[in-house]
């Protein structure tokens, strides 16, 4: 019995120094760092900015951003789901119901660029002659020339919509691909088949490296590209970060995020321009 219990006192004393070992371990841990779900559009990535942008606002609020680049309708479904804490997006009317319908709060515009239609420098369709980009469409569906959408109700691909309404043409047949991908990658397809597409320029101007198509048409005032941010809204799903996503939308809208933004170049021109104003 003196050698078992002689075991049992050294089994309880090593018992003993590991679980004050634990407890200065804890102790001694720095917390987890806290996580920001952020869902964005693939022209955000794609464009650079987001690798400029983000570092900063980790540093200043001790986070990491967790970001989930795909299409706008795409994003403001997970922002309806609760699956993220705020949502950086360009298509205005969406925006505006997912307000509405009480997913997200604190709504507020960031930035804006435009789109551009990309396409060969032959120029089958004569796009570079169109007067506005309704016509460079209806150009487009009357020779049957290739044109690559996202497809995938992304920003882009609203007002892709949008202008095909304009043009009153319903784009059917072999001529017209619907992608279902990212911008960046829409653009691929578009060279591979020396065809049309419309990209936002912040992608359009990064992608010229992987590219031989040309910005054939710009400047339409339907063109334009304005990006918002919203928080989603912690009465409905109240485990998002809502501290955290509104200390992000005042950062992004803020003196440092418009600084950045509008500093952000490539080959000396800026992919982006900045005005922030609260409209909710």
């Amino acid at each position: 019995m003196g050698t078992i219990a002689r075991i049992l006192r050294c089994l309880s004393a090593a018992i003993l120094i590991c679980a004050s070992l634990g407890a200065a371990w804890k102790t001694h841990a720095s917390p987890a760092e806290p996580r920001l779900r952020l869902a964005t559009t693939t022209s955000t990535e794609n464009s650079g900015l987001l690798g400029v942008l983000l570092p900063p606002f980790e540093r200043r609020a001790g986070c990491r951003v967790d970001v989930i680049s795909v299409g706008t309708g795409k994003a403001l479904k997970l922002g309806e789901a609760g699956d993220v804490d705020v949502v950086l997006v360009h298509a205005r009317e969406l925006e505006d119901r997912f307000v509405a319908a009480g997913h997200g709060v604190n709504r507020r515009d960031v930035m804006f660029n435009d789109f551009v239609i990309l396409g060969p420098k032959a120029d089958s369709a004569s796009v570079a002659g169109s007067p506005d980009a309704a016509e460079a469409f209806r150009r487009i569906a009357g020779r049957e020339a290739p044109f690559v959408s996202r497809g995938d109700q992304s920003g882009t691909h609203l007002k892709e919509q949008e202008i095909w309404r304009s043009a009153k043409i319903l784009p059917i047949g072999g001529w017209y691909v619907e992608s279902g991908l990212g911008m960046g990658e829409a653009i691929t397809m578009a060279t591979e088949k020396n065809g049309y597409t419309l990209a936002d320029r912040a992608t359009a101007v990064a992608w010229r490296a992987k590219t031989d198509l040309a910005i054939l048409h710009e400047g339409d005032p339907v063109l334009r590209n304005p990006y918002g941010v919203i928080a989603v809204n912690p009465a409905r799903h109240p485990a998002v970060r809502h501290a955290l996503a509104l200390a992000f939308i005042d950062f992004l809208t803020g003196t440092e995020g418009q600084a950045i933004i509008a500093g952000f170049k490539v080959d000396g021109k800026p992919l982006f321009f900045t005005y922030a104003r609260p409209v909710h």
